[in-house]
């Protein structure tokens, strides 16, 4: 390998200032690749969407539904699901995300009562259902919210 055989892998060069309308000779002269007449071929060409003068499709079409910019997103684990973890354990947000349980816990985690529990656990979460609540503290366990 030597400096003078190194060059640019195929394809990768892109010129940006590519010389339009520069003479025949440049291979892209006298219209400059916009053909011949007509409105695309002149200055000012309509934008992006632009329809002739006809109501574009985007102001055609309903505007529907409603985003509210407030809303939580908040990720449901059912209390069977809770059975992985051993007698007496305390079950977090963290530990969720750490038994795959939970893979991405948004705005918080809230524990449904789905399901059967059959260990004490103490299980720390943002919310809980007060099906889950009853469900853990039945067995002895505890039910805390963060």
């Amino acid at each position: 390998m030597n400096l003078s055989t190194l060059k640019p892998a195929e394809g990768s060069k892109q010129s940006d200032n590519f010389r339009k309308g520069r003479g025949h000779g440049s291979g892209n002269g006298k219209t400059a690749g916009k053909g011949h007449k007509g409105q695309k071929a002149r200055s000012g060409a309509p934008r992006p969407g632009f329809e002739g003068g006809q109501m574009p499709l985007y102001r055609r079409v309903p505007k529907r539904g409603f985003t509210c910019r407030n809303s939580k997103e908040i990720v449901a684990v059912s209390v069977s699901r809770l059975n992985v973890f051993e007698e007496g354990s305390e079950v977090s947000v963290e530990t969720l995300v750490g038994a795959g349980i939970v893979s991405n816990p948004k705005d918080g985690v809230k524990i449904l009562g789905n399901g059967e529990l059959t260990k004490k656990l103490t299980v720390k979460a943002n919310a809980f259902s007060a099906s889950a609540k009853e469900k853990i503290e039945a067995l002895g366990g505890k039910a805390e919210v963060m």
